[in-house]
């Protein structure tokens, strides 16, 4: 039970109850407040979801940002992910409270019900599916539900069954960039297709690593991760080097299709090959330590690979524009047709 529920507040003085002062319990019950809601909506993590939805959006843009759509595309996005979070915790709460990470969080630790959180998780699904069908568009609301649904009714039951699961959780990681595209252009294109596959493949070695160094929590709570059936690591560290090795050629392929320019092609490069080395020294003494640097190193990978993206697109348009400036200024047919040269009279 959270600390401010296990007190009762004090009295109020008598000389002021038209405006009383709030105690020091009630501050506190409100962070506290906060703080569930925070937990319930994997604050933390689905703010990296908002970050690729933004990346989207911004390498589908070619002009003028419309500011309006992008920031019903956030909130939308914001509210469909908050959903799936907080339905995912309802289905786990006997299994989060057995693993040592997890079990303090709001549902186990009976610092809320689990009506009120369904209610939640409910509400806000209608809600972020409608706003992004509303103003956004309806490709972009449907990627939002089946979203949703792929991860409470495919990959949180799929947890305890099979190792294939981390395979659909990152299905559902690499769907947010692609919303952030069709919120633009309204169909899922190449683009699209490119940054879907960054993220799936990203997922992969990210989370592997961290499986491995909570293989023993991720045992003790039944998730039938990677880890937890390859005691030896010597599967998951393999898995760790391919994906990481993978997600070169798709930094090749951001360039390939037009996504953005040489030079983020080449930062997407030169980051898949450091995961990889990392990978390696992992797979040829597999310690937590080394499990703990690729996992940093993941983390390093996707703001400064999407970063360069979004910057070296933007530098890819500007040189574009200024390349059909100067079309502009030389090509006659644009200019129309030259105005006949008057006659020259006597003495002209």
């Amino acid at each position: 039970m959270n600390s401010a529920t296990e007190t009762s507040d004090p009295p109020r003085p008598t000389h002021d109850a038209h405006a009383p002062t709030p105690s020091a319990d009630e501050g506190t019950a409100r962070r506290g407040l906060v703080h569930i809601a925070m937990e319930l909506t994997k604050a933390r993590l689905n703010a990296l979801v908002l970050v690729t939805t933004a990346v989207g959006y911004l390498l589908a843009t070619t002009r003028d940002i419309d500011a309006p759509r992008f920031l019903w595309t956030m909130l939308g996005t914001a509210l469909a992910a908050a959903s799936a979070a907080m339905l995912n915790q309802l289905w786990e709460t006997r299994r989060d409270a057995l693993m040592h990470r997890t079990r303090e969080r709001p549902l186990p630790a009976g610092l809320i019900g689990r009506i009120p959180v369904l209610i939640a998780g409910v509400l806000a699904a209608y809600a972020g599916v409608s706003v992004l069908g509303i103003f956004v568009n309806l490709v972009t609301a449907g990627l939002a539900f089946l979203n949703v649904l792929v991860y409470v009714l495919v990959y949180t039951p799929l947890k305890p069954r099979t190792t294939l699961n981390t395979l659909v959780g990152g299905v559902c990681g690499a769907i947010p960039p692609m919303m952030g595209w069709t919120a633009v252009t309204g169909n899922v294109g190449v683009g699209a297709w490119v940054l879907g596959a960054i993220l799936f493949v990203w997922q992969l070695p990210h989370f592997f690593a961290l499986a491995w160094m909570y293989r023993e929590d991720y045992r003790r709570g039944g998730m039938f991760m990677l880890p937890v059936v390859d005691p030896h690591g010597e599967v998951t560290a393999r898995t760790i080097v391919i994906t990481s090795v993978m997600l070169a050629p798709l930094g090749l392929a951001v360039l390939a299709t037009g996504l953005s320019g040489s030079i983020a092609a080449g930062i997407n490069i030169v980051l898949a090959l450091w995961m990889a080395w990392l990978g390696l020294r992992f797979y040829f003494d597999r310690s937590n330590a080394n499990a703990r640097r690729v996992f940093l190193a993941s983390i390093a990978y996707l703001p400064i690979a999407l970063g360069a993206m979004v910057l070296d697109r933007f530098r890819v348009l500007e040189a574009e524009d200024l390349r059909v400036g100067r079309t502009l200024v030389i090509d006659p047919a644009i200019l129309g047709p030259t105005p006949p040269t008057p006659p020259q009279g006597p003495g002209s």
